[in-house]
């Protein structure tokens, strides 16, 4: 009895310091991000200051660029949705996109929730589908990199166009700026599209996929396969960050009512949604290798022997 008890009182004092030890930990991270937007802030009046057409971006924005990205990204981190080299990927592309434009950042935020719970669901039944499934995603640089570089590099020319703050889609006043707006919408409309499909589309769909460049049955999960469900999958994906967008902009903007509708962004993430993941599938029907075993139904992303081509080369 006293062994049992003795024991408990060190197992709830174990408990007691990982608790603290996570609260100064948040509290060590939060006077960090302080410092640093702090010296950021300092850095961009001095700027300002310095060369005089700069706008100073205000301490909040700074602050908010760096928590917001760095919280979503712990959580990641230890939900697995990002390994390592992923979530420090992941922290640099939030904060440049959070820095750049708020309508930047709601459309990544959409992308990466509504990414991460789907790639979570249905774990069991895609573990059978594919060989290199890893729970919970486990993204690494490379994958983020890959979705998000291009809206990386569209952020960065638009704080060099017209500096960090939030502006209406209207080619009359602001043409450059605009389609870089639309050109990064795009991008992670097409990121959300091909992903809502490759994951939603082999545990939903009843029919067989095929090929989308010969139109032949292909298994579940083969490159370049496309089914109805996937399709419809990755326009409502294009359409989720479309409308994150859409209302980030009424949000924030100002006079908007001076500008041009900016109804049809929903629509445009849709589409870009729908023909990104379509574009996809013709890339991988012909670059990137599928191959299956002739004795089970699991599918082979590289190429060994006994193994029957499935799509792409070897």
């Amino acid at each position: 009895m006293v062994l049992f008890t003795s024991s408990t009182m060190i197992f709830e004092d174990e408990i007691q310091m990982k608790e603290y030890l996570k609260m100064m930990t948040d509290m060590i991270v939060l006077c960090a991000t302080l410092a640093i937007s702090l010296f950021f802030w300092i850095i961009s009046i001095t700027a300002s200051t310095y060369y005089g057409t700069l706008q100073p971006v205000s301490p909040w924005r700074w602050l908010f660029s760096i928590l917001v990205p760095l919280t979503l990204t712990t959580r990641a981190l230890k939900k697995r949705s990002l390994d390592h080299s992923g979530a420090l990927g992941a922290l640099l592309v939030g904060f440049i996109l959070t820095m750049a434009n708020m309508s930047f950042f709601s459309a990544l935020l959409a992308f990466f929730i509504t990414s991460s719970k789907l790639t979570r669901w249905k774990e069991d039944v895609k573990k059978k589908l594919d060989s290199d499934y890893k729970e919970g995603g486990q993204r690494n640089w490379v994958q983020v990199f890959c979705n998000g570089g291009v809206p990386t590099e569209l952020a960065l020319l638009y704080m060099i166009e017209v500096g960090p703050g939030e502006m209406p889609v209207d080619f009359g006043k602001q043409y450059s700026a605009s389609w870089m707006c639309l050109s990064l919408l795009g991008a992670l409309a097409c990121s959300t599209g091909d992903t809502w499909a490759s994951e939603v589309g082999p545990v939903l769909s009843q029919t067989k996929p095929r090929l989308i460049t010969s139109w032949r049955e292909v298994p579940t999960g083969t490159n370049g396969g496309v089914t109805p469900v996937g399709l419809l999958a990755s326009f409502l994906g294009g359409l989720a960050v479309g409308v994150a967008y859409y209302i980030s902009q009424i949000l924030l903007v100002r006079d908007l009512h001076l500008a041009d509708p900016q109804w049809p962004i929903i629509i445009y993430g849709a589409m870009a949604g729908l023909m990104g993941s379509m574009l996809d599938s013709v890339l991988g029907a012909h670059w990137q290798y599928s191959g299956g075993s002739v004795n089970d139904e699991l599918l082979m992303c590289y190429y060994q022997g006994l193994v029957m081509l499935l799509s792409g080369i070897r």
